[in-house]
C-alpha cells in the first residue's frame, strides 16, 4: 500500500531539490546564543535566531528553570481544566497581562495553538474576519477553523480602495470594513511585525478604522513582545495604541526566553470565554513547569530595565546603516529582522542558498528563504540581530556579507 505514495514522494522531493527549493536542516551542537557550534565542531556567529534579547541561554533563566523543575516537577500530564493548573501558571498569566497592559491572559503550548484557538470561539457564520494578506501561517490556519466570512486586505493598505496584486483584486482595509457591515461581529487580525519583511503593522490606523466601523482588533505580536516600544511591550506600545487592541497573541519562544509556549492576552470576558471554548487550550497538555518558571524570570528582568531592548535597538540601527552603505538591497525599517533581498537576480532561490552556504564558511550562520516560504522572485537572507551580539560580531558579519556579496556580484 505504501509503494505508490513512496514513489510519488521521492519524485517530489527530487524535483524540489532540482528546483533549488529543498530546505536542509543544519545541526547545532551547542546551546543557543550569539555564538554557537555546528556539526563538525565549527564555531560560528548566529544571525538567524529569534533570540532578539539574547535570553535563550541566560544563566538567570536556566537557574529559574532548574528551580522550578525541582519544586514543581517535570510535566503536568493533563490539560488545564482537569488537573493541569498550578499556582505558577496563574502567576505567569498575571505577569504577562501586566506587562502587555491587558486585562487577562490564557497560556498555550505555543502561539501557533493560541492562533489556532482564538477565532472559532467568538465568530460564527454571521460574523466576519478581516485579515492582512501577509499574516502568519498560524493565523491562516486558525481562520480556516472558523466559520466566519473571510476578507483579505492588501498588505498594510488601509483605504477604501482596490489594487491589483499578481492578477488578483485585493481591497484596502476600509473597503473590507464597509463590505462587511452587516456582520454580527467583525474582527480585524494582523501580525504586529511581519516576519519575512520586518515591517510593522499600521496599528494606529487599524484601530482608528476599527473604532469607526465598530470592529474588534487582534494582533499577533510574536516578533515584537519584549523589545518593540519604549519599554518593550510590543507593537501596540510602539504605535501608541495600548488599551485599544482587544486581543494579543504572542510567543515565549522568541524574545521572551526562546523555549516554547505562547498565550492570548485581552479583554477579561474574551479570555474567560477562551478558557471555556478554545480547543487547543481544552485538549492540549499544560505548559511545562520549567518553561513557566523561566518565562516568569524573563518577565521580571524586562520589568526591571530596558537595557536589553535598548542594546538591540542600537545594534539594529548600526547593522542596517552599514549594510545599506555597503550596497545591499534591504527592506527599510527599524526592526531587527533585516531582509537582504535577491529577487532581482536570476535563480534567486539558488543564489540565496549559495550565499548562505558561503557565509557559513566565513563563520556567519544565516539561512536563505525562498518559495514557498516567500513568493517567487522574493528570495532573501533574513538576518536577525540580537542584543547578544557585540559590535565585533556585527562588524564581522558585515565584512563577511560584503566579501560574499562581491563574489556573487550582488554588490560591486
Amino acid at each position: 500500500m505504501y509503494g505508490k505514495i513512496k514513489d510519488d514522494l521521492r519524485r517530489e522531493i527530487e524535483a524540489t531539490r532540482e528546483a533549488g527549493l529543498f530546505k536542509e536542516e543544519r545541526i547545532i551542537t551547542s546551546e543557543q546564543g550569539a555564538e554557537i557550534e555546528v556539526h563538525g565542531g565549527k564555531k560560528v556567529l548566529n544571525f538567524c535566531a529569534n533570540n532578539y534579547l539574547g535570553l535563550s541561554s541566560h544563566p538567570k533563566l536556566i537557574e529559574a528553570a532548574h528551580q522550578t523543575l525541582d519544586e514543581w516537577g517535570y510535566g503536568m500530564s493533563s490539560v488545564r481544566f482537569i488537573c493541569g493548573t498550578q499556582e505558577i501558571h496563574k502567576r505567569l498569566e498575571k505577569m504577562v497581562s501586566e506587562f502587555l497592559g491587558m486585562e487577562d491572559t490564557i497560556l498555550y503550548a505555543a502561539c501557533f495553538d493560541a492562533n489556532g484557538g482564538v477565532f472559532e470561539p467568538f465568530l460564527d457564520k454571521d460574523c466576519a474576519l478581516i485579515c492582512d494578506q501577509l499574516n502568519h501561517a498560524s493565523i491562516i490556519d486558525g481562520v480556516r477553523l472558523c466559520k466566519a466570512r473571510r476578507y483579505v486586505y492588501a498588505h498594510s493598505v488601509m483605504g477604501d480602495t482596490e489594487i491589483d496584486f499578481q492578477g488578483k483584486k485585493l481591497s484596502g482595509l476600509e473597503r473590507c470594513l464597509k463590505e462587511s457591515q452587516n456582520a454580527k461581529y467583525r474582527l480585524v487580525c494582523t501580525d504586529g511585525v511581519f516576519s519575512m519583511d520586518g515591517d510593522i503593522a499600521k496599528l494606529d490606523e487599524i484601530c482608528d478604522l476599527a473604532d469607526k466601523y465598530d470592529a474588534l482588533v487582534m494582533v499577533d505580536d510574536s516578533h515584537s513582545s519584549g523589545f518593540m516600544g519604549k519599554t518593550g511591550r510590543g507593537t501596540h506600545e510602539h504605535c501608541g495604541v495600548m488599551g485599544r487592541v482587544d486581543l494579543i497573541t504572542t510567543t515565549f519562544g522568541k524574545a521572551l526566553g526562546g523555549a516554547s509556549g505562547g498565550c492570548t492576552s485581552g479583554r477579561a470576558e474574551m479570555i474567560e470565554w477562551l478558557r471555556q471554548k478554545s480547543r487547543p487550550y481544552l485538549f492540549s497538555n499544560t505548559l511545562a513547569p520549567s518553561v513557566v518558571g523561566g518565562t516568569m524570570k524573563v518577565m521580571e528582568l524586562l520589568s526591571e530595565t530596558t537595557e536589553l531592548r535598548d542594546r538591540l535597538e542600537e545594534n539594529t540601527k548600526y547593522f542596517r546603516e552599514k549594510m545599506t552603505a555597503a550596497g545591499f538591497d534591504i527592506i527599510p525599517g527599524v526592526h531587527p529582522i533585516v531582509p537582504i533581498m535577491f529577487g532581482k537576480f536570476p535563480d534567486d532561490a539558488k543564489l540565496a542558498q549559495a550565499f548562505a552556504s558561503d557565509l557559513l564558511d566565513e563563520e556567519i550562520y544565516v539561512i536563505g528563504f525562498f518559495y514557498p516560504v516567500v513568493p517567487k522572485g522574493h528570495s532573501r537572507i533574513r538576518v536577525q540581530v540580537s542584543a547578544g551580539h557585540t559590535r565585533e560580531h556585527l562588524d564581522k558579519a558585515i565584512a563577511a556579507f560584503t566579501k560574499i556579496g562581491k563574489k556573487h556580484n550582488v554588490i560591486s
